[in-house]
């Protein structure tokens, strides 16, 4: 990663999301489900099994979001972690308000994460958290007028 996309990264506060997330590479019709590391305003990054080559398009689709996130983005970065691959991907489509959105429902569900493991002493998982969340409070978010 080069010096002008380090500091394009920086410009957006990144939040922590260990939700599960579906993927469509390229031309592939297959998906395949990865898991976020992190998420931000201008991208986001998911840990990947594989090395995704630069520039690669990719279809992003949250499932457990409400609305389901679905974007497109174009992969910045890909280096490996020992035994995996941490990919960044910068969204490349004008869907603004829905990715602060997306964001906002996130931020709640970690913050939901670490209330259970304060208050409660359980520890869940990023995808457990988001299940009770949605359960819970997804009727009370704010929704779009």
């Amino acid at each position: 990663m080069d010096e002008k996309d380090k500091a394009k990264q920086r410009k957006y506060i990144r939040h922590s999301a260990d939700l599960p997330i579906e993927i469509q590479m390229g031309d592939l019709v297959t998906h395949k489900t990865e898991y976020l590391n992190n998420v931000s305003f201008g991208g986001l990054s998911f840990k990947s099994g594989t090395p995704v080559e630069l520039g690669t398009v990719i279809k992003i689709k949250i499932p457990l979001t409400r609305p389901v996130f679905e974007t497109t983005g174009k992969v910045k970065w890909c280096e490996c972690d020992k035994d995996h691959y941490d990919v960044g991907v910068e969204f490349i489509t004008p869907k603004d308000m829905f990715k602060i959105r997306m964001l906002e429902q996130i931020c709640h569900i970690e913050n939901y994460k670490k209330k259970i493991k304060d208050k409660d002493g359980r520890n869940v998982t990023g995808e457990q958290a988001a299940l009770e969340w949605i359960r819970k409070y997804a009727d009370k978010f704010p929704q779009d007028k």
